[in-house]
């Protein structure tokens, strides 16, 4: 049984696109590259979703919470009746559990109807931040808390299963707290937030301290089991019309697109500071040493040395020379589609077949498609191997002004892929970085 994922995969690539350099694609996919020959067996199938964030992802959490009102038109586009979502339909994590095969996912505060936990949880509550909530704040439902939530959520999961299996149908089974995925929408209302009592530089100035109190949950997460994670960047806010509106009476204020300057500036500060910060969580969870079917991220393929790279710059790969009054040898390994980089300095040719993959099928377009983003929300099966953290920006920062031109987002795709960090593989393109952590099997 194939995923949609799936399914939309094998549609886009039977496409007709009359370009060479797509008919070439074609033909390394249908000819079992040894890529594209992993990437067609991997099924992107999670057994559960944890999802973590605010209003992008919320789907009743804040309702139920707080016991809110919300009346229609929201929900009037699919739902066709208030779903306790702040949308007139589906969020983007709907989507996501659709693309999988997975019901919507229920909030953790809703009680009413026996809502089904099976395959995850929500907590995401609209108005939350990362950093601790405060007399002023929208939602007491922080960063924090939603973390804590989960692990009361999975204490008690773990007390009913041992009981028996009454509650089966109804929660998660053990193996899918280190098995399922872990997906996080949040950190756009510090920073939007932030600027009510802040100046742009005491904005920016903020953001370590945010980012530090997400490692901090990112790390309780992981000492509790969860080893695959899909972590969403903020949009630029100041494209908001309500940012445009309480700001833009300043036309000085005003980008050449329309939007605020200091709170998309900050957008970019808080999405490059995130990259820094993966990274650096990066480093302290044992064993980050693979990135997709990489297992070996930072030793060359062909070399003389041997761990942890593989590289000696007096022998080149393939020549025989005498080091130390010995003969020696810088041969190649025995499967290259395990390493990222050939001989020390070049990528093999899995990483480049890869990244140019991606070239072609528009993951580098500037300004991005507004159709793009169903491919590129469903392309993740290709990217899943154990453990994957995904690091995306939305793309519901396509807006348009009233000449109908689309507005660019403010972080321009990189052109090239970067290998980061020494003890984790973490490549960069377009806006999203992938890191593999080994976790329980």
């Amino acid at each position: 049984m194939k995923t949609k994922l799936q399914q939309h995969h094998k549609k886009f690539h039977h496409k007709s696109h009359g370009s060479q350099s797509f008919s070439y694609f074609d033909n390394l996919y249908h000819n079992n590259h040894p890529f594209w020959s992993v990437a067609q067996t991997v099924d992107f199938s999670y057994p559960a979703v944890f999802n973590f964030g605010d209003s992008n992802s919320d789907t009743g959490d804040l309702v139920s919470g707080l016991g809110i009102r919300l009346d229609l038109p929201n929900g009037q586009t699919y739902f066709q009746k208030p779903s306790a979502r702040f949308c007139d339909g589906r969020l983007l994590v709907d989507f996501l559990m659709d693309a999988m095969d997975l019901p919507f996912l229920n909030a953790y505060l809703e009680s009413i109807g026996a809502p089904s936990f099976r395959t995850g949880c929500n907590f995401a509550a609209a108005g939350s931040a990362i950093l601790p909530a405060t007399a002023t704040s929208v939602s007491p439902f922080s960063f924090g808390i939603q973390v804590s939530q989960f692990l009361r959520f999975k204490a008690r999961v773990l007390e009913l299963l041992a009981k028996g299996k009454k509650q089966d149908k109804y929660i998660p089974q053990e193996d899918y707290f280190t098995q399922g995925l872990y997906m996080f929408d949040i950190g756009q209302n510090d920073v939007d937030g932030a600027f009510y009592s802040k100046s742009e530089d005491q904005v920016v100035a903020s953001i370590p301290n945010i980012l530090l109190e997400f490692e901090t949950g990112i790390k309780r997460l992981y000492d509790q089991g969860a080893r695959r994670f899909w972590i969403h960047n903020t949009s630029p806010l100041g494209c908001l019309p309500k940012n445009i509106a309480r700001y833009g009476q300043d036309s000085t204020r005003l980008d050449e697109l329309g939007c605020v300057s200091s709170h998309n500036r900050s957008c970019k500060a808080f999405q490059s500071a995130a990259l820094r910060s993966l990274q650096k969580i990066a480093k302290p969870i044992h064993g980050c040493q693979r990135y997709l079917r990489f297992k070996q991220p930072l030793m060359a393929c062909c070399g003389y040395g041997g761990p942890p790279t593989n590289y000696d710059s007096r022998i080149s790969c393939g020549q025989t020379k005498d080091l130390n009054g010995s003969a020696v040898t810088a041969k190649g390994c025995d499967d290259s589609s395990k390493y990222i980089s050939w001989d020390g300095i070049h990528y093999t040719e899995a990483v480049n077949h890869y990244v140019s993959s991606q070239i072609l099928i528009g993951n580098y377009s500037d300004p991005p498609l507004s159709d793009k983003m169903p491919l590129l929300l469903k392309k993740g099966h290709n990217l899943r191997n154990n453990n994957i953290v995904s690091f995306v920006t939305r793309y519901d920062d396509i807006q348009q002004t009233d000449n109908q031109h689309s507005i660019k987002q403010m972080v321009q795709p990189e052109k090239e892929s970067h290998f980061l960090d020494q003890s984790a593989s973490i490549i960069l393109f377009n806006k999203i970085y992938h890191a593999e952590i080994p976790g329980v099997q």
